[in-house]
C-alpha cells in the first residue's frame, strides 16, 4: 500500500507562528523544517509537503482573492496529493471552510481546515495536536480510497463538516461548534470516525473549481427597536443583490407594516432575502408562528438550519453562478454540500 501524500497549505494565523525565546516576539514558522520541529509527524504513515502564501495573512483580512488562491493551489495539486490540510487563522475559518465547500465541486478528497489558539512554539500550545491529527485524518484511506471526501474543520479533538461550523469562543481551546450537525470524528485514546455522518457521494466528473463569487451581499441582524430609516438604508444599498436577515427563534420578525412592506418592495426589485436564525442552534421554520408567516408569503427564502457563515458563502456562490431568478430559492433551500438539513 503506497503512502498517502498530504499537502499543507499555510495561509497565515496563529498556528504558523513561533515565539522567539530571547525577545518573546512572534515570527513566522518555517514549514520546510516541519519534521525537524515536530518529529512526531514521522510516526504518521504519509508523505508531507507544504506550501505557504507568499505573504501569510491574519484571517481577519481573508477575502475572495485568498479563497481563490487556496482553491487554485488545491486544483493545481489535486492529482498529486491524496489530501489537503489548510492552516488558517481561527477568526474567519468557518467562512473559509464554508466557501471552499461550494467552490470545490465534485470533491472526492479531504480538505481539512485547522489552526490553533496558541502559537506552535508556545509551551501550552494546541497547535501540535491540531496539526498532527488533521494530517492523520487527511491521510485515512480504505483500499486506496480516502475515507473523508469533503471540506472539514478540525479543532480541539473534533472533526466537523466545515460548512456547519461557527466559532464560539475566542479564548478556550474548544473554539468551534457544529450546532446542527454531529461531529464527523473524535480524537481521544482512539480516533473514532463517525462514518454514518460523512458525505459518501461519488462523482463521475473531475474536480471543478468555481471561483466566480459575488460579494454584493449583506447581513442584517434584527433587534427590538430597529428603525425604519436604518432598514430602508440597508435595503437600498447600491448594488446589493442578496441580504441575510438574522431573525429571532425559528425565523420570526416584527410584523410592523413598514418592515414587511420594506422587505416586500425590495424583493419585487429583485433582491434575494434569506431568513437565518440568530440562535446558535435550531432551524428557521417559516409559517410556524404568525411572526414568520408574512415573511414566507412575500417571498423571503428560508435558510433552514444553515449557519450565517455558510449562508454568506452560499449566497456569494449562487449569485456568482448566475442562477436564474425563478430557480434561486429552490437551490438555496436545497442542500448542495451538506450545509443544511
Amino acid at each position: 500500500m503506497k503512502k498517502q501524500n498530504i499537502l499543507l497549505i499555510y495561509t497565515g494565523g496563529t498556528i504558523g507562528m513561533v515565539k522567539d525565546s530571547l525577545t518573546g516576539t512572534l515570527k513566522a514558522f518555517d514549514f520546510d523544517s516541519l519534521l525537524i520541529k515536530i518529529p512526531e509527524l514521522r510516526l504518521l504513515d504519509c508523505n508531507i509537503e507544504s506550501v505557504s502564501f507568499d505573504n501569510p495573512i491574519d484571517s481577519s483580512n481573508m477575502s475572495p482573492l485568498y479563497w481563490e488562491a487556496i482553491a487554485n493551489i488545491i486544483e493545481t495539486n489535486y492529482t498529486s496529493f491524496d489530501g489537503f490540510v489548510v492552516l488558517h487563522g481561527s477568526d474567519t475559518m468557518s467562512y473559509s471552510a464554508s466557501i471552499l465547500s461550494f467552490m470545490l465541486e465534485n470533491l472526492e478528497k479531504p480538505v481539512i481546515f485547522s489552526g490553533s489558539q496558541l502559537p506552535i512554539g508556545d509551551l501550552r500550545t494546541d497547535a501540535k495536536e491540531n496539526l498532527i491529527t488533521s494530517i492523520q485524518l487527511a491521510s485515512l484511506h480504505d483500499e486506496g480510497m480516502p475515507i473523508i471526501r469533503e471540506v472539514c474543520l478540525y479543532f480541539e479533538y473534533k472533526l466537523y463538516r466545515g460548512n456547519r461550523t461557527t466559532k464560539i469562543n475566542a479564548e478556550h481551546f474548544e473554539a468551534f461548534d457544529s450546532p446542527n450537525y454531529p461531529t464527523l470524528a473524535e480524537s481521544g485514546v482512539h480516533l473514532k470516525i463517525n462514518h454514518e455522518f460523512l458525505r459518501k457521494k461519488e462523482f463521475k466528473d473531475d474536480l471543478i473549481v468555481r471561483t466566480e463569487l459575488d460579494t454584493n451581499i449583506g447581513v442584517l441582524k434584527l433587534f427590538p427597536g430597529i428603525s425604519e430609516p436604518f432598514v430602508e438604508t440597508v435595503l437600498s444599498a447600491k448594488n446589493l443583490r442578496g441580504l441575510i436577515i438574522e431573525t429571532y427563534g425559528s425565523g420570526n420578525a416584527t410584523t410592523e407594516k413598514w418592515f414587511i412592506n420594506q422587505l416586500k418592495n425590495a424583493i419585487k426589485r429583485g433582491l434575494y432575502i434569506i431568513n437565518v436564525t440568530q440562535c446558535s442552534g435550531g432551524s428557521v421554520i417559516m409559517g410556524q408562528y404568525e411572526t414568520s408567516s408574512q415573511l414566507k408569503s412575500i417571498g423571503v427564502i428560508s435558510g433552514k438550519d444553515i449557519t450565517t457563515e455558510a449562508a454568506v458563502a452560499k449566497l456569494m456562490y449562487l449569485l456568482g453562478y448566475n442562477i436564474k431568478a425563478e430557480e434561486f430559492q429552490y437551490y438555496f433551500e436545497k442542500p448542495l454540500r451538506g450545509e443544511l438539513t
